[in-house]
């Protein structure tokens, strides 16, 4: 189950170039909206915020919202913008949930145990980070979990092998690979044929006379 964070806000009427002002107050612009909800530009404390945002399952965390001393709405991050140049968040976009209705989310994946086919050698590959689940917003993981204490060289991890609790659904492909172990042999002939030399495009193949 992921962690409950709180937040607060207040409401604001600058939209636009004009939030750039925010910055200079320590201030943040973000947006609500939602079930329930018109887009509700707002403003919210900068610092607060950028503690919170370095929380690993904040995309898939529950935050209570309290806008103007109402009543907390209980909201996720949809998402965060950054400035392409200083890398700073320029806006949040909050997403007002229902707590009985299922919604989806993108959580991390956490591999568990030490791979045998590691320590004889192998390589393990990581063809997926993180996942996409299903489930009602009280019950969303902050990450799900990839048991590799079995995995021996040639062997690959699944989705459908992924742990998850509770009525969590998982929605990637059951087949697609999460992770594997290779051969050294093997990787260093898919890293050669990735450096293959390219054809030159347009140059015309020999034909035959």
């Amino acid at each position: 189950m992921s962690e409950t964070f709180a937040l607060t806000a207040t409401s604001r009427e600058m939209i636009g170039k004009a939030n750039r002002r925010l910055a200079g107050s320590g201030s943040l612009a973000a947006v609500l909206y939602g079930v329930g909800h018109q887009a509700q530009p707002l403003s919210i404390d900068r610092h607060t915020f950028e503690l919170l945002a370095k929380h690993e399952g904040l995309t898939s965390s529950l935050v209570k919202l309290t806008v103007d001393d109402h009543k907390p709405v209980s909201v996720m991050i949809k998402s965060i913008q950054h400035d392409p140049i200083k890398g700073s968040i320029i806006h949040v976009d909050l997403w007002a949930v229902k707590m009985t209705q299922r919604i989806t989310a993108v959580v991390p994946v956490h591999f568990m145990g030490d791979a045998p086919g590691v320590r004889t050698g192998g390589v393990m590959m990581h063809n997926l980070q993180q996942v996409h689940v299903e489930a009602l917003p009280a019950d969303l993981p902050d990450y799900v979990e990839a048991d590799i204490s079995a995995l021996e060289v040639g062997d690959s991890l699944h989705v459908a092998d992924l742990t998850v609790i509770g009525e969590v659904v998982l929605l990637d492909p059951a087949d697609e690979i999460v992770c594997s172990v290779v051969a050294p042999r093997a990787l260093e002939e898919e890293v050669v044929e990735e450096a293959a030399e390219p054809e030159v495009i347009g140059e015309k193949a020999p034909t035959e006379e």
